[in-house]
């Protein structure tokens, strides 16, 4: 028998220089997940049969909307992928994925393993053809890119602040592949008192000549917001080109007065954060009018009426309820199509309450309620100056503006 192929996706961890309320993996690009774009980057590669996904336990409802549905090859993603949890460090959570495949699989030393970063979704398929077609003469390669930068050492560095010469220069990326023996070997030889960045390190360490396969710039690594708004340019201008990605916008309006005959209030709920105050809003719900009108802007935008024609106020199954289940069905409708949201601003209209120390929660919330970046969402509030039913503290009105990317023809799909 010759060669089998495996895959092993690192997606365990936490994307703290991100920031956000999800890890970075799992924030939406376009109509899908991170993460699911890095799969999908995989799922017609021929050699590969199996992929052990590693996780953060805590991240189940996250991971497995990015695997329903899978296919590698044909195959059910239930037999395609495996699921593994990750440790403390991305070295350890390779380990843990390189164990997972020895207990699950038939592999065999000689078999390749490849090693990628589930945040690298823009990995082009022939390039992880030549890296394959490389490991058929060695036992440890890498893509990369050269570096064309002029490279110098940082100041902060106290050795000669020389030029360093970029001709032989690489960018070291994923994914990176090594015969499962050799590599499975450099993770238990380590030494324990070195730092490892990546596994061609660990393999250089034990000998292993690690070969250089020139890729792509556009798999890099999203690891800031900066990183984000790159990765949607791409996917942005990608699109453009096949002309399937139109913007589109919507407008929300919402207003609920207060109800004064209500006793006992210490808060009150505005975009999905309860704020303290003596005063609620009337609703068949909870009446959280800044996700009403954050509602009915995204209805808007993908043609799909308001939200009483969802929700109707005169449905009892809809009493007191939490106004986040509306703004998820209206998200889960534009992904339906195709679709996702490119950016969500929303203004309050009242005298009271201030909202100002709760920006931060606010905004947080409402990115982890749609799945989507913080940089997204934006929230301010404004008074009328005493004027009119908002002025007379009567009640709040609220005003939410989307664009979204929408595939042209997409009304009855």
């Amino acid at each position: 028998m010759g060669q089998s192929s495996y895959l092993i996706i690192v997606a365990a961890g936490k994307g703290i220089r991100m920031g956000g309320p999800l890890p970075k993996q799992y924030m939406r690009l376009g109509n899908k997940q991170i993460l699911r774009h890095t799969l999908d980057a995989f799922s017609s590669i021929k050699e590969l049969c199996h992929i052990c996904l590693v996780v953060n336990p805590d991240d189940e409802r996250h991971y497995q909307e990015a695997i329903h549905g899978y296919k590698l090859n044909g195959c059910d993603v239930s037999e395609a992928v495996s699921i593994c949890a990750g440790g403390w460090s991305r070295q350890q959570s390779v380990y843990n994925g390189l164990k997972s495949l020895e207990s699950s699989q038939f592999i065999k030393s000689d078999d390749i393993v490849l090693i990628h970063d589930a945040a690298r979704p823009f990995i082009m398929p022939k390039d992880i053809g030549s890296l394959l077609a490389v490991m058929k003469d060695h036992k440890g390669a890498s893509l990369a890119y050269k570096i064309t930068d002029t490279c110098r050492i940082s100041s902060e560095v106290n050795v000669a602040k020389d030029m360093v010469p970029r001709e032989h220069m690489w960018g070291i990326q994923t994914p990176q592949a090594f015969h499962y023996g050799l590599i499975k070997q450099a993770h238990e030889t380590s030494d324990l008192k070195k730092t490892y960045t990546d596994d061609t390190a660990l393999a250089s360490d034990i000998g292993c000549d690690v070969v250089l396969v020139e890729g792509s710039k556009y798999n890099f690594k999203i690891t800031t917001q900066e990183d984000i708004h790159m990765a949607e340019c791409l996917l942005l201008s990608e699109n453009e080109k096949r002309s399937v990605m139109p913007i589109r916008a919507g407008l929300g309006y919402d207003v609920h007065a207060f109800d004064d005959s209500a006793k006992s209030v210490k808060s009150i709920r505005l975009c999905g954060i309860d704020i303290k105050y003596d005063r609620k809003l009337k609703g068949h719900s909870d009446a959280d009018v800044g996700l009403h009108a954050l509602c009915d802007a995204i209805y808007g935008a993908i043609s799909e009426g308001d939200i009483g024609l969802h929700f109707p106020p005169d449905n009892m199954d809809y009493k007191d309820m939490d106004s986040s289940a509306f703004l998820k069905h209206a998200i889960t409708l534009l992904r339906a199509k195709k679709g996702h949201l490119i950016n969500a601003d929303i203004t309050l209209i009242c005298e009271r309450p201030k909202i100002g120390s709760y920006h931060e929660k606010m905004v947080a919330r409402l990115a982890q309620i749609m799945s989507v970046s913080t940089s997204q969402v934006n929230i301010k509030a404004t008074t009328t100056e005493k004027l009119g039913f908002t002025g007379r503290k009567e009640g709040i009105a609220a005003q939410a503006i989307v664009s979204v990317y929408l595939p042209a023809g997409n009304k009855d799909e």
